[in-house]
């Protein structure tokens, strides 16, 4: 069976929200009102990523030393190995910064993972800004990188078993868009909520267990498959 992962990055691989410690350290303070009018509703989180980046005051070397003390789950690198011995295709896929996560996915020997993510761009000795290379006119969310359409991008939903990792908010569009959701925090309590196909997981070294079995055919996972989706 084909298998396609898109992987979340900011608090499922990574273990805090890299966006989040980056704006606490460097960023002028403004950016916590705009942080409020997004968590209310009234902006998208394509405009609040934007107008929070233009706040950070930092060289490049100086965000390489905080994030070169950001943690990884552990258990990932296992289980991108595992993904790919099983024929998985692996994208990281962030809502986040590019920037971020290829400085701490490289540290981890990961930075042959294709990355999809809201592109960081150094602007001067201190100023940056951001592009969405990956952006939807059409998201619902407003996102900077629409993982709904990421998810179901050159594929066949009918022959390829499509798998979501994540924890928050910015998975819950791309959960509808899969077949299977390995979900934790927010998410499980989204996907919960919405009787969408989910499997609960706390870390990577579990999350490759649950991949193990899904593509082995255990048949108590696969009785939560949709019925359309068939083996070549």
């Amino acid at each position: 069976m084909k298998c396609r992962i898109v992987c979340d990055f900011d608090g499922t691989i990574a273990l805090e929200d890299v966006t989040d410690t980056l704006l606490e350290r460097f960023a002028l303070p403004e950016w916590q009102a705009i942080e409020e009018d997004w968590k209310s509703g009234r902006i998208g989180s394509r405009e609040c990523m934007l107008r929070q980046v233009d706040l950070l005051r930092a060289t490049p070397a100086e965000l390489d030393a905080c994030l070169d003390h950001v943690a990884i789950d552990p258990g990932f690198p296992s289980f991108v190995a595992l993904a790919h011995r099983l024929g998985c295709e692996l994208l990281v896929v962030s809502d986040g910064l590019d920037y971020a996560i290829r400085r701490i996915l490289t540290r981890h020997r990961l930075d042959h993972l294709p990355i999809l993510a809201n592109r960081l761009e150094l602007l001067g000795e201190t100023r940056w800004r951001l592009a969405f290379p990956h952006a939807s006119d059409g998201c619902a969310k407003g996102s900077g990188t629409c993982k709904c359409r990421i998810a179901t991008d050159g594929d066949d939903a009918h022959t390829t078993l499509r798998i979501l990792i994540g924890d928050g908010a910015s998975d819950f569009c791309a959960a509808t868009s899969v077949h299977m959701v390995l979900a934790k925090d927010k998410l499980l309590a989204h996907c919960r909520a919405h009787s969408l196909p989910h499997i609960g997981f706390a870390d990577f070294a579990e999350a490759g267990r649950l991949l193990d079995d899904l593509l082995r055919g255990d048949p108590d996972i696969a009785a939560s498959f949709p019925a359309e989706l068939e083996s070549e």
